[in-house]
């Protein structure tokens, strides 16, 4: 992903490893999220949908330096399955500024900044940003994803944990941050009980050195209109 310039970002980056004097919490470790070129995240993502079916996928993500995204220098990391994100990162936290699809010719600049981890990194710091319905589909309307219909839904984010302990393929890992997301999606269940309030979760940890190593997706729907399931992402190697 991405970030400013470099001489100021060399500066930066030594300052959010420091820690808040007196209060034994960090400030916003760089390390919890790495943008600087050279690293590599593989995934396991497994899905398991309200039919009771298991799928899995495997997901890689690499840090590929410096872009221009407008008169402003990003960070971008980029999805193998084609996907480019832009970050940024100040004394406010680590956010998206773009995004960039093989299809585009230009990244696509968010209309506002997408905090990834809002500062101050200690527990009851919250933030807005948006996310849409993954994993919840209709039976039988088309389209079928959720997604087209409610591209940008609100989710609160808060980060609960500072010292959160993860166990993962890559490895086991300890003060982690921990981050959860809520956001509700009024939907038609069935006729029924007809309109209902939705929920989707996130829970996000965040560790030291590899950054991103889990992040559990659930978005049940137990309705006869639409289907659900829960997605986990672990990480299974880095460098």
């Amino acid at each position: 992903m991405t970030q400013t310039a470099h001489s100021a970002f060399a500066t930066l980056a030594a300052a959010l490893l420091s820690f808040v004097a007196g209060c034994g919490e960090p400030s916003l470790p760089e390390s919890l999220f790495p943008l600087e070129p050279g690293h590599r995240w593989d995934y396991d993502v497994r899905t398991e949908w309200e039919n009771n079916t298991v799928e899995h996928e495997d997901r890689t993500i690499t840090s590929e330096g410096e872009a221009k995204v407008g008169e402003k220098a990003a960070w971008r990391r980029r999805s193998a399955d084609g996907v480019d994100w832009f970050l940024r990162v100040d004394d406010s936290g680590v956010y998206r500024v773009a995004a960039k699809s093989d299809l585009d010719d230009e990244p696509r600049p968010d209309p506002m900044a997408r905090y990834v981890l809002k500062a101050p990194i200690k527990t009851g710091t919250a933030w807005q940003s948006t996310t849409t319905a993954y994993l919840l589909k209709r039976r039988q309307e088309f389209p079928q994803e959720i997604r087209h219909t409610h591209p940008a839904v609100p989710m609160n984010y808060v980060i609960e944990a500072l010292d959160a302990q993860v166990e993962v393929p890559a490895g086991k890992f300890e003060r982690c941050v921990r981050v959860r997301g809520q956001a509700v999606l009024k939907l038609f269940a069935d006729p029924v009980v007809g309109w209902r309030d939705m929920p989707l979760t996130t829970t996000e940890w965040y560790c030291h050195g590899p950054g991103l190593v889990k992040v559990v997706r659930e978005e049940p729907a137990n309705s006869t209109f639409l289907t659900g399931g829960s997605q986990t992402m672990t990480l299974t190697a880095w460098r």
